[in-house]
This record gives structure tokens, C-alpha cells and sequence, in this order.
């Protein structure tokens, strides 16, 4: 793979939307039947939607995702679910408020990543809307904080503190 800034960028992202998915499928799993697996459920959909564009972009310029940043974004988030998990993970718990916070990071160096694209000189697709990516992403990080803030409400009650 040639090392050109923008293939490692993209390489970077896509090995941050693994990460991302992973934590999401953790996520829908712990919180079955509950509101926030809907939630999670369709923000795993968006990112998945995201995570093709990004390789749709390497594919034209006849580039490979990259096995080892994937790898890499995998154990990540492996350990980021651990220390999630002790923290506590349910409604109430400091690991989900961590989670959130975890995606919203994501979210923001996505929707940074749609923008740097827009303004750089490589070209994109002439079908992507660069545009209207970041405005998804700037969406799913205003749903993500909604349910953030639910999340350390929770977690931070003095019920809770007992």
C-alpha cells in the first residue's frame, strides 16, 4: 500500500469505525429490549454506511484497508469495553457514560475527517456528498450527547452514590 497521508487517514478511520462497531454491538447486546438498543441499532447502521464510503474511496484509488490498523482499532476497543464493564455499563453505571463518550470522540474526528476531505485537493467520488456526510455526523453526535447526558444524569444521582 503506498503511504500517501490520505490513504493512512482513511486507513485511520476505518480502523476507528472497527472500533466503534465493535463497542456498538457490545452495546445493542447489553441493553437488549431496552430504548437504547434502538438507539445504538441504527447508529451502528449509519456507521456501517460510513465505514463503506470510506472504503469505496480507498477501493477507486486501488487501495486495501489495512489489516493492521483494524487489528488495532479491535484490541482497542476490547480493552476500552473492559474497563466500560467494571465501570459499570447499565443505565446508571459510569462505563455506559464512557461508552457514549467514547462514540461522540469517534463521531467527532468522522465528521473532521468528511471535512479535511472536502478541502483537500484528492479527489472524492464524484457521488459522495462530503457535505452531507458531516452533516450526519454532526446528527449522530448531537443523538449520541442527548443520550450521554441521559446517561451521566443517571450515573451521577446522588440514588446512585450510595
Amino acid at each position: 500500500m503506498q503511504r500517501r497521508p490520505v490513504f493512512v487517514y482513511i486507513n485511520d478511520h476505518i480502523a476507528g469505525s472497527v472500533a466503534a462497531l465493535e463497542l456498538l454491538e457490545h452495546l445493542i447486546s447489553a441493553h437488549s429490549g431496552q430504548p437504547l438498543e434502538s438507539f445504538f441499532v441504527n447508529l451502528a447502521r449509519e456507521i456501517k454506511s460510513d465505514q463503506a464510503v470510506l472504503k469505496q474511496l480507498l477501493a477507486v484509488a486501488e487501495q486495501k484497508p489495512s489489516v493492521f490498523r483494524n487489528v488495532a482499532g479491535w484490541v482497542t476497543e476490547k480493552f476500552a469495553r473492559s474497563k466500560f464493564k467494571l465501570a459499570g455499563q447499565n443505565m446508571g453505571g459510569l462505563g455506559l457514560v464512557q461508552a457514549l463518550e467514547m462514540l461522540a470522540l469517534g463521531i467527532r474526528g468522522k465528521q473532521l475527517l468528511w471535512r479535511a476531505l472536502a478541502a483537500s485537493e484528492w479527489p472524492a467520488l464524484p457521488d459522495v456528498d462530503l457535505a452531507r456526510l458531516e452533516q450526519r455526523a454532526i446528527k449522530q453526535q448531537e443523538r449520541v450527547e442527548e443520550q450521554r447526558l441521559v446517561a451521566v444524569r443517571a450515573a451521577f444521582s446522588l440514588d446512585q452514590q450510595q
